[in-house]
């Protein structure tokens, strides 16, 4: 049986004028019309195709790519709003429903929301629901400190942002701890910085520890090689400075500055830093 709202890699059983008939096992043939079907497919070939119901609720394949699969959350823009509920834009034919029961409130025309994908057992229709948190994963988590994870930034808190890691886990960003811009929807690589307890995640944006210092003093060197080997910054250049030139914080800087200068691959000057 054919996986709804998600990739299945399918053999083509029958070629006809208006596209092909793939190999849907217990769902039959799955139609896929001819302008998604790739050059030179015959009968016998298998195609990596999205699978999907259409407006008539009839399975159909395409080789467009979503912008998200069954399972995954996404950030997404509502085109349309009706009796049934909200339409997101989501890189197929068919909007994607957020029923108004899924909504946290009333979604309107043109703004962009966090939404997760699921299939509806009873319809089998692919909808998506705003009600994110019923959806992470709540259990100890499966991660551990100082790992690299993917990050979807889902909400501004008085405390920083939450987002959601791995496509699974909700975890915090502390403003304190932020030196770049961010904003709801953000796809960023972060770290993680600690497990509670009671399986809260805290995160950082970059590595903890002294490989965050040679990751930055590695970018630094390489800035200053493209700057012709002089920067006119020091430890006593405003934050504000250091962080435009840099992204990160002063105290970060003066760190990865040491670093730099302990293995002897720059001097501090009275009115910048020079590589040797």
């Amino acid at each position: 049986m054919a996986k709804i709202g998600r990739y299945n890699l399918l053999k083509v059983i029958k070629e006809l004028d208006f596209g092909v008939y793939l190999d849907g096992g217990k769902d039959g043939e799955i139609l896929m019309p001819k302008r998604y079907v790739p050059e030179d497919c015959k009968p016998g070939d298998r195609i990596d195709a999205f699978i999907y119901l259409d407006s008539e609720d009839r399975i159909i394949a395409t080789t467009e790519t979503p912008l998200a699969q069954v399972g995954d959350f996404a950030y997404l823009k509502a085109v349309s709003v009706n009796a049934t509920g909200a339409f997101l834009d989501w890189g197929l034919l068919k909007d994607l429903l957020v029923p108004f029961r899924e909504q946290k409130m009333s979604m309107q025309e043109g703004k962009f929301y966090i939404v997760y994908v699921y299939l509806d057992e009873d319809t089998r229709r692919i909808v998506a629901s705003a009600k994110i948190e019923q959806f992470l994963d709540k259990s100890e988590p499966e991660l551990e400190a100082g790992q690299l994870v993917d990050l979807l930034i889902y909400q501004k808190t008085e405390l920083g942002f939450k987002a959601i890691i791995n496509n699974q886990y909700s975890g915090m960003l502390y403003d304190n701890e932020i030196f770049q811009p961010l904003t709801t929807g953000d796809r960023i690589i972060g770290y993680v910085k600690q497990i509670r307890d009671d399986f809260k995640i805290d995160l950082i944006l970059h590595k903890p520890g002294f490989d965050k210092i040679e990751d930055i003093a590695e970018s630094i060197f390489i800035r200053l090689q493209e700057e012709g080997g002089f920067m006119a910054v020091t430890d006593k250049s405003p934050a504000e400075t250091i962080y435009e030139l840099f992204g990160i914080s002063k105290k970060t800087y003066k760190k990865a500055v040491g670093d730099l200068y302990k293995r002897r691959l720059i001097v501090i000057e009275e009115t910048g830093i020079r590589l040797t």
